[in-house]
């Protein structure tokens, strides 16, 4: 990860900070995850749900990025664990570029590491917030 601030809804860091809690952080490639989403919840400048900009990507926001590397346009949301679902463009908040996007806003570029190296994903659009259209605890 890197040094950007990154912003998270009072409501998506409870639940966060209670998926981070309820499992045990071990030194396997799950609990190396579980630090990563947790290294990046104890940097983040925590903001109402009512007062989150638009141009910020909370949980359950639909994004369209490029993959700079690649030059490749992607569209997913971002996802709890449990609702992941690749081949419907449902990521997990807990792979590495959930974890790498969540709290980043529209024209971030976000370089982090995957397990072939490194990528690189500009947020081009945010097509859809929940907090955007009034939905705080979907």
């Amino acid at each position: 990860m890197n040094n950007r601030h990154i912003y998270i809804t009072d409501s998506d860091m409870k639940r966060l900070r209670a998926l981070v809690s309820s499992q045990e952080i071990q030194n396997n490639e799950y609990g190396r995850l579980l630090l990563n989403l947790k290294n990046e919840l104890d940097r983040a400048v925590v903001v109402a749900s009512e007062e989150i900009p638009n141009n910020i990507i909370t949980m359950n926001s639909q994004i369209h990025l490029t993959d700079l590397d690649k030059d490749e346009e992607i569209v997913f949301t971002l996802v709890f664990p449990g609702k992941a679902d690749f081949e419907n463009n449902r990521i997990s908040v807990l792979t590495p570029a959930g974890t790498a996007i969540i709290g980043c806003k529209v024209d971030d570029i976000i370089d982090f590491e995957v397990p072939s190296g490194r990528t690189r994903l500009r947020i081009n659009k945010i097509l859809f917030q929940p907090e955007a259209v009034g939905d705080f605890h979907l």
